[in-house]
């Protein structure tokens, strides 16, 4: 089993046009939220790409629909990391509705590579992202 670590959560509205002609949020706009919610974390640990130098790209992306999002509504996305790599490491996210914190809607997550963006090859996590990425035992 990974071991993973809460690093992150983020409220946000569902909004009106988040919904398809099905009713429910369309499984496009998951991966909306989760990127809104990976981008604020990088934002908020100062991990936003230096495109003369290194930074982090997303080399996959997956989600798993689990129970419909449907408007009105907020949903909390929880953002957790599993221990640093050489050059990468997974993130995984949880989205629930405020008001329904026992139901998982969804889940997905992304590998993060991080890379030189002149010599377009991976290079090592730099110390800092490792050190937030670890385990705190």
């Amino acid at each position: 089993m990974t071991q993973k670590k809460l690093v992150h959560t983020m409220r946000m509205p569902i909004r009106w046009g988040d919904m398809d002609a099905m009713g429910h949020v369309n499984n496009t706009v998951y991966f909306r939220y989760l990127e809104s919610a990976r981008i604020q974390w990088f934002t908020e640990i100062g991990c936003e790409p230096d495109l003369t130098g290194g930074g982090p790209v997303i080399v996959n992306a997956r989600c798993t629909f689990i129970k419909q999002l449907k408007y009105p509504g907020d949903i909390e996305v929880a953002t957790f990391v599993g221990g640093p790599g050489r050059s990468s490491f997974e993130t995984y996210h949880e989205i629930r509705r405020v008001d329904q914190p026992e139901v998982l809607s969804a889940e997905g997550g992304a590998k993060v590579v991080w890379v030189n963006f002149p010599q377009e090859k991976s290079m090592p996590l730099p110390d800092r992202i490792r050190a937030l990425l670890a385990d705190p035992e």
